[in-house]
């Protein structure tokens, strides 16, 4: 637990014994360093320079010798909230200067990206992408929402790996309109559904459109199941024209 703490700092291993070490010796010699910690000298020596850069050991000359002293472990907690304060506001370039400048290198076209994921870890990525997505929607008067094609067949295996995806969207406050093929299916808060009867067997299938993002999950053999994500602003609101003009006419 201590040394994943001096991990997020910037601090070794041997960094951290060092650092120890020091608090337990006081002002020591290099060779009393390296004796009580284990660590030959020549490494002892290198690590305690980059204590020393980090302000985290300093040192003062005694003779001909150079003895290094700890910091006030207070330090670690003024490096903490540095790198805190410096994070902060790399995420704040990140969002209102480099993202913005990076896409306006892409090219004016509109490019479609195909991403092909599969079994329950890729199917949970997928779920997870439609909420982060929609999330980062304006807001409307709608609300943040998406819409959905999903057949009865595929819901036992759908929500599988991410038996929480339900919980966690109405916690985001996000609306989903569903189109359910055949029967079955359940309403739950911030859920509208109308249904497309059919005679015989349905297929598995599931169809999210997120935009700028189409999901379709099918199963496999075995019920192994499978997504393709489409990156496609054209083909996503294409995709969301068919849905809203079938929803109005049910």
């Amino acid at each position: 637990m201590i040394q994943q703490a001096f991990d997020q700092l910037g601090l070794s291993a041997r960094e951290t014994l060092l650092y120890q070490t020091l608090l337990q010796l006081g002002p020591a010699s290099i060779r009393d360093i390296a004796d009580k910690s284990g660590i030959n000298r020549g490494s002892a020596y290198e690590s305690l320079k980059q204590l020393q850069a980090k302000g985290v050991v300093s040192y003062f000359p005694k003779g001909k010798r150079r003895f290094f002293s700890a910091e006030n472990p207070a330090i670690l907690l003024k490096l903490a909230e540095e790198k805190r304060n410096n994070l902060d506001k790399a995420i704040d370039s990140l969002k209102h200067s480099i993202i913005p400048n990076l896409h306006q290198l892409q090219p004016d076209y509109h490019q479609t990206n195909v991403r092909y994921y599969e079994g329950d870890e890729g199917i949970e990525w997928v779920l997870r992408d439609i909420l982060n997505v929609v999330s980062e929607q304006p807001e409307s008067e709608q609300g943040k929402q998406y819409c959905v094609f999903s057949s009865k067949p595929i819901r036992p295996f759908l929500y599988r790996p991410f038996p929480n995806f339900t919980k966690q969207r109405i916690k985001l406050g996000i609306k989903v309109n569903v189109i359910a093929i055949g029967d079955g299916g359940e309403d739950a808060e911030l859920s509208e559904r109308k249904w497309i009867r059919t005679e015989g067997a349905v297929d598995a299938s599931y169809i999210a459109i997120y935009p700028p993002k189409c999901a379709i999950i099918s199963l496999a053999s075995d019920n192994f199941p499978s997504a393709v994500v489409l990156e496609s602003k054209d083909i996503a609101m294409a995709q969301q024209i068919i849905f809203n003009t079938l929803w109005g006419l049910l």
